[in-house]
């Protein structure tokens, strides 16, 4: 089911003995577009720590209720590697996690995750819960490709002709964990909408000017399909939205 990421953050996490937190953030890869971690927030268990969960321990989300479960037990989370959130998530620690939980990673994960190739999306890793790093004070062992939600919220989103807002969040597909669609506020230009841009329209992302450039025009975001934040993104609305760009199905 495609959901917003921002609904999503503040659902319970449930091991199978009891709750541990709550969902803070997501990271994903910027080349796959994949959530490839959850940020939980242990709140007073933990000491107000953090942990990174993957996705494949995460169960089926009772969205009534606002809780994930998880398949692991409040001692396995609690000896976990500890992250830090001022340092960036390195490909170190994913090991770490890797090889404490036995998780094994996705094809895509271990296709691009193992050896990170530069390409024109590719910038200084962020750090995960702050919107800025110093490239020439971050370790060279830190994944460049992970990237966090709250950290891209206010990106600037571009048309091929000019500005059409702000990032305001991603949809998240929480069974396949996909990020399909940019969640775009169009501000000043277009009052009070609020539009959906596909993950294969983004033909750059500028990590500096903080900004998302794609290959729509003004006129087709305006001539789109017309969509309510509050709406459901069903299989019929995703289609019409397809067939208005051309854009390929979401994976």
């Amino acid at each position: 089911m495609l959901k917003l990421a921002s609904a999503l953050k503040g659902y319970a996490v449930k091991a199978s003995d009891g709750e541990i937190g709550e969902v803070a953030d997501f990271l994903f890869d910027d080349r796959t577009w994949l959530v490839r971690w959850l940020v939980v927030d242990t709140g007073k268990w933990l000491s107000t720590r953090k942990v990174l969960l993957h996705p494949q321990v995460i169960g089926k989300p009772d969205h009534e209720r606002r809780e994930f479960p998880v398949a692991l037990t409040k001692a396995q989370v609690q000896g976990s590697p500890e992250i830090s959130e001022h340092e960036p998530v390195s490909m170190q620690m994913e090991r770490h996690l890797y090889d404490y939980y036995g998780w094994e990673p996705t094809s895509l994960e271990a296709a691009f995750g193992a050896n990170p190739i530069a390409s024109r999306f590719s910038a200084p890793p962020l750090f995960v819960f702050e919107g800025h790093a110093d490239p020439a004070l971050l370790p060279r062992d830190c994944d460049a490709h992970l990237r966090s939600v709250d950290a891209v919220t206010g990106y600037h989103i571009l048309a091929s002709d000019g500005a059409i807002g702000k990032l305001e969040t991603m949809l998240v597909d929480d069974s396949s964990w996909g990020g399909p669609y940019l969640v775009v506020d169009t501000g000043n230009w277009w009052p009070g909408k609020h539009v959906l841009i596909s993950r294969h329209a983004v033909t750059e992302i500028d990590w500096a000017d903080r900004q998302f450039r794609t290959g729509v025009s003004r006129q087709a975001v305006k001539a789109s399909p017309p969509w309510s934040a509050l709406g459901d993104v069903d299989q019929d609305y995703e289609k019409d939205l397809r067939d208005h760009y051309d854009w390929p199905g979401h994976d």
